[in-house]
Order: structure tokens, then C-alpha cells, then sequence
């Protein structure tokens, strides 16, 4: 097979371009299940607060934006390697949907395809989804979907550079706000939570891997980390579940919420968190960390440090393209 017939496929969750798309929106995220007005409005509110206005603007939300950012610098990354190949997005949830963007590459001559998701954890409701998503409409295609890169080293150095970054400025303004006494600074990794239910294993399939995996993405980055920082990194971390939501039953946790508290009453006086399940800034990090975790940390008398996303990272094109040469033979 020619490698011109070869394309990558960048897979995302997707997200609306104004806030009079959110109930259309909502209803394809939960697969046409209908929610209570107060919850499409309190969503509707959360998305102005990062800047989505009623109607589209000139530029797309952080989520898209980001995803084409990174679908650029892996094509570029590739190119440089000598096995330039074509790099497709598509999501999931909203525009470009999956099906537009597969039409689009069966009209550009595409044959063969590898899917990646811009989400390294391997969860039933998040990758297996994109998996049947794409399967759905991908005939005659030949397709090969990547489970999961929670352990990509590219990726662990991403995470871990960007904590290393942050943790010493950190660590610096809360020993200083206590008057120079040195402080303990703890590490909250945090992943998106999910149903409880949707880990459980059944008769057909075993337990989902998703938060064994989460939390292994996050002790190599605490250990990638300690490396980078020396006799300045931190000596503890814990792991949270975020986001959890509102309908469908118990999602896992801990909390974020539950995990501050914790530290509040241990009487730390600030904490660096750094979401190691999410690639780019978008709601969940732009509303959810720094809005809302960040007020409930002040009211508990906690300052909130987090790391800068990896957005643009080189490091993660470079974690792309290892996980493309893993998995296509060019």
C-alpha cells in the first residue's frame, strides 16, 4: 500500500462554538438523552466564563483551536522524520464530526488509517466510544485505532517539564506568604472522572484499565519530575478524580473537592495541581481548575498553582510521532 494512501487521524471529544449550540451539543454527548434546562444553563454559563459567546466568533473555542495546533505539529514533526504523512481531526461531539472528516479523507484518496485519541487513557466511555464512532463509518477502510499511550515517555517528559516549571515559583510564594517558614507544597494529579459503573467488568469484557492507567500516567510524572527537580522537587502527591457529573449514578473519585479539604485541614497552605489525563486547555481546565477548584482552594485558605497545559508542546508532537511509528510500518 503507498504511503500517500496512509493518513493519521487525530481524534477529540469536540466542543460548541457558542453558547446557543449547547443544548445540541449536550444532546450528542449523552447520545440524545434529554437534561433539565438548569443543567444546559449552568453549562451555558460555565463556557462564558472562558470566553464562548452566543453566537460563533472568528476564532474557535481553546478545544478545537488546540486540537488543530497539535494536528499541525504532528504533520510537521512527521515531515521531519522523512515519512511525511496527512494529519486528519475529527470529534466526536461537534464539528468537524467523525463522519464529515472520514468522507473527506475517502475523497482524498485515504485507504489506511491510524486513529489516535487525544486522550492517552484507555476508558470504555470515552476511547471505546471514539472506537465505535469511527468503526461505524469507516468501511472499507483499513483502520487501526490506538487503545491507549498513558506511558508514551514523550508524554511523561511533557507533563513532567511543565510541573518542573511551576513547582519552584510555587513553592517559593507560599513559603514566602508564611513568612519564610518553609512550606510543604503537595501535588494533586487529576484525571476527568467517570460512572462508576463503566469500570466494572462483565461477562463479556474485563475491568476498564481507565483509572489504573490514569494513576500510572501520574506516578511516572511525579517520578520524571523529582528527577528534573532534584532537592527541590516535592515529596508527596495525591490523585483526584474531576469533573464527575451530574446524572447516571455514583462517578469514581476522590474529589478534587474532598482531596483540598483534606489538605486544608492537614494545614498545607498551597497545592500544585496538573491534570494528566487532558491534552490542551478547555473547559474542564479553564472553568473546572482554574475558576472553580481555584475558589473552593480559597475558601479552604489554600493557594491553587497549576502547570501550564501542554497545548503546543514539542514533547507531545514527538510522543505523536512515536506512537504513529509503534503502530504504522512505513
Amino acid at each position: 500500500m503507498s504511503q500517500s494512501s496512509t493518513a493519521i487521524l487525530l481524534l477529540a471529544h469536540g466542543t460548541p462554538n457558542a453558547l446557543g449550540e449547547m443544548a445540541d451539543y449536550l444532546a450528542k454527548v449523552t447520545g440524545g438523552r434529554a437534561l433539565p434546562p438548569e443543567i444546559i444553563t449552568e453549562l451555558q454559563h460555565r463556557y462564558a466564563q472562558i470566553g464562548l459567546k452566543n453566537e460563533p466568533g472568528p476564532a474557535p473555542p481553546p478545544l478545537t483551536r488546540w486540537t488543530i495546533v497539535q494536528g499541525r505539529a504532528l504533520e510537521a514533526a512527521l515531515a521531519k522524520t522523512g515519512n511525511p504523512l496527512p494529519v486528519y481531526i475529527a470529534m466526536r461531539n461537534w464539528h468537524p464530526f467523525i463522519a464529515d472528516v472520514v468522507a473527506q479523507m475517502r475523497a482524498d484518496g485515504v485507504t489506511r488509517v491510524l486513529a489516535i485519541c487525544l486522550a492517552p487513557q484507555n476508558s470504555r466511555t470515552s476511547i471505546g466510544l471514539y472506537r465505535r464512532a469511527l468503526m461505524a463509518v469507516a468501511d472499507g477502510l483499513d483502520v487501526t485505532f490506538v487503545d491507549s499511550w498513558s506511558e508514551e515517555p514523550a508524554l511523561i517528559e511533557a507533563f513532567a517539564q511543565r510541573l518542573a516549571a511551576t513547582y519552584p515559583r510555587a513553592l517559593a510564594e507560599v513559603t514566602d506568604a508564611a513568612d519564610g517558614e518553609s512550606a510543604a507544597l503537595p501535588v494533586i494529579f487529576t484525571a476527568h472522572s467517570v460512572p462508576t459503573r463503566t469500570l466494572a467488568a462483565t461477562p463479556d469484557m474485563p475491568a476498564d484499565p481507565y483509572a489504573d492507567q490514569a494513576r500510572r500516567t501520574a506516578a511516572l510524572v511525579f517520578e520524571k519530575a523529582v528527577a528534573l527537580l532534584g532537592p527541590a522537587a516535592p515529596r508527596q502527591y495525591l490523585f483526584a478524580f474531576q469533573s464527575q457529573g451530574v446524572a447516571g449514578g455514583p462517578w469514581i473519585g476522590p474529589t478534587v473537592e474532598d482531596t483540598l479539604t483534606a489538605l486544608a485541614a492537614e494545614g498545607h497552605r498551597g497545592v500544585v495541581l496538573q491534570p494528566i489525563g487532558f491534552l490542551c486547555d478547555h473547559v474542564e481546565i479553564l472553568y473546572d481548575i482554574d475558576i472553580a477548584f481555584t475558589q473552593t482552594a480559597r475558601t479552604l485558605n489554600l493557594r491553587l498553582f497549576r502547570p501550564e497545559s501542554l497545548n503546543d508542546s514539542p514533547l507531545l508532537a514527538d510522543a505523536l510521532v512515536s506512537v504513529v511509528e509503534q503502530h504504522l510500518v512505513l
